[in-house]
């Protein structure tokens, strides 16, 4: 009922007006699955995504509250939820990571091809402005981070095997991302980067930064 009142208001175009139902319709379909074995794992699924849709339709809730700045939040939720995880596990865990490093080595290999050329072909199809798409393409060399973990957390996958590819990524993320950046991102940026890489050189600074940094 919910999403029929979404689509009545969105296949006119008022999708200003379908938000209250959009976010229902998400909440009352994760309380749903709840009722569904097979389905229960959905339900973190369908509550980002009323997450999300409530933070696009409403970002000032989002933001701040009297004067508190939410972002000040990252880090230490971060941490609480990182220190959760870790006291599920054990070393143990952790030895079968140990002895059998080839997921290790196909999960980093493919941080550092499959994510960033995904990010080159998206940024090539959509025609952004080069500040953009340089951006796009770092976003695909950056490290998974906590989602990876979180989501292998609630899948019941090899969690071990997530954290060890996300902290080896993280550690060699600013030697590769360098290189990746400049092969991949350089391209896109032309003779902006160009002139960027020698102002940035003269300063002291780091390719790294030389065509991410726009003035």
């Amino acid at each position: 009922m919910c999403l029929l009142l979404a689509l009545v208001f969105i296949i006119p175009g008022n999708i200003e007006h379908a938000a209250i139902p959009l976010i229902l319709f998400f909440v009352l379909m994760g309380i749903g699955f709840r009722g569904f074995e097979k389905l229960k794992g959905f339900t973190y699924t369908t509550m980002i995504f009323a997450g999300v849709t409530a933070a696009m339709y409403y970002p000032e809730y989002f933001v701040e509250y009297k004067g508190y700045t939410y972002s000040n939040l990252i880090t230490p939720l971060i941490q609480i939820i990182m220190f959760g995880m870790g006291t599920s596990m054990a070393f143990k865990d952790f030895a079968g990571v140990i002895k059998m490093p080839k997921g290790v080595f196909i999960g980093l290999l493919s941080q550092f091809t499959i994510m960033p050329i995904t990010g080159f072909i998206l940024a090539s199809l959509s025609n952004f402005p080069a500040e953009i798409a340089a951006g796009l393409i770092l976003i695909g060399c950056s490290p998974s981070g906590l989602a990876s973990n979180v989501m292998s957390y609630l899948a019941k996958a090899n969690l071990a095997l997530s954290i060890t590819i996300t902290a080896i990524s993280t550690l060699l993320a600013p030697f590769f991302n360098t290189i990746v950046n400049e092969v991949i991102g350089g391209p896109i940026c032309g003779d902006r980067c160009a002139g960027h890489d020698v102002e940035h050189y003269q300063n002291g600074h780091h390719p790294y930064w030389s065509w991410t940094h726009f003035q």
